[in-house]
């Protein structure tokens, strides 16, 4: 008989944490010095593209992870992992595959910062919200929700970095344009390397509850890059932009979302295997929705006349 995953924490000792928190920083010091304002004056002269992606992020991928929940009834601990992830903002590997989609950049870096600054404070309202649903169902499971912690948690992980960075970006332009890029691709690979350690540290976890764990991650990722799509027709959006709100929704910060699991929940077995996961999914099929995205044509043979 399986244990109950609120019984499991996770292999990740306090340094490893301290090491993510500071590499979660570093990542969003690296997205502010992207920020170049002259880009964005069209975003800016047409904000639609920016509230259409906010709306899906915040507002429709929480309540339809609800409502996912709600009918495929996961195990207790996951389920309010989905509830942690849907409420997280995107990541920042999203402007990379919204480019190699085709999709717009600009729309793509201003969702980033506009989510990052939001997430201060509604990644603590959603989660709070829709778990305090899910858990007045009566359901099984006890985890304490800390909304002021958590607020700071996103707060000096989220903000305050990028604040850094665009007042960095702002002062010092040359090195900006010297360290910029570097410092994107690095940070991508820490995070990627943190979540795969995480994951690979604690695989027999993982190994007896896989059967629960993929198939919901699959399904709330291919929900959420569905709204965004869907959400940017229904607004009457060009194609450009309906790629960029799909990868915005569906790439979510699961970094964040595993910090928030080991310092707020103890390392919480269920949430945490749910961030890890989709952690890595995400990044799969982000490269698969891209290249679909990008209108790019698999040959398969071809034969010579």
């Amino acid at each position: 008989m399986e244990n109950s995953l609120l019984d499991i924490k996770l292999d990740f000792s306090a340094d490893s944490l301290l090491v993510l928190n500071l590499s979660l920083a570093f990542i969003m010091f690296g997205v502010s010095l992207s920020l170049d304002r002259s880009k964005f004056a069209e975003i800016i002269r047409n904000p639609k593209g920016v509230f259409v992606g906010f709306f899906s992020q915040f507002i429709v991928l929480p309540a339809l992870t609800f409502l996912l929940i709600y009918f495929i009834k996961p195990l207790p601990e996951l389920a309010m992992g989905m509830i942690l992830v849907a409420a997280c903002p995107g990541g920042n590997v999203s402007n990379f595959f919204s480019q190699q989609a085709g999709g717009n950049v600009a729309l793509s870096v201003s969702l980033t910062a506009v989510a990052t600054v939001s997430a201060v404070f509604l990644t603590p309202v959603n989660f709070e919200f829709w778990s305090s649903l899910y858990l007045a169902k009566g359901v099984d499971v006890i985890i304490k929700l800390e909304f002021w912690q958590m607020f700071k948690t996103v707060l000096l992980l989220l903000f305050i970095p990028l604040i850094v960075g665009i007042w960095f970006s702002s002062n010092f332009k040359k090195i900006t344009q010297i360290i910029a890029k570097p410092i994107r691709i690095i940070s991508f690979f820490i995070l990627i390397g943190f979540i795969v350690i995480a994951f690979y540290k604690n695989i027999d976890i993982f190994a007896e509850y896989y059967d629960h764990v993929i198939y919901i991650v699959f399904l709330q990722n291919a929900l959420a890059l569905s709204i965004g799509y869907y959400l940017g027709k229904l607004s009457k959006l060009p194609k450009v932009d309906r790629k960029t709100i799909s990868i915005e929704t569906g790439i979510q910060n699961s970094g964040l979302a595993l910090i928030i699991v080991f310092t707020l929940f103890d390392g919480n077995g269920g949430m945490a295997l749910t961030a890890a996961w989709y952690g890595i999914w995400h990044l799969i099929s982000g490269m698969i929705i891209a290249y679909f995205y990008s209108g790019k044509k698999i040959i398969v043979f071809k034969t010579s006349r």
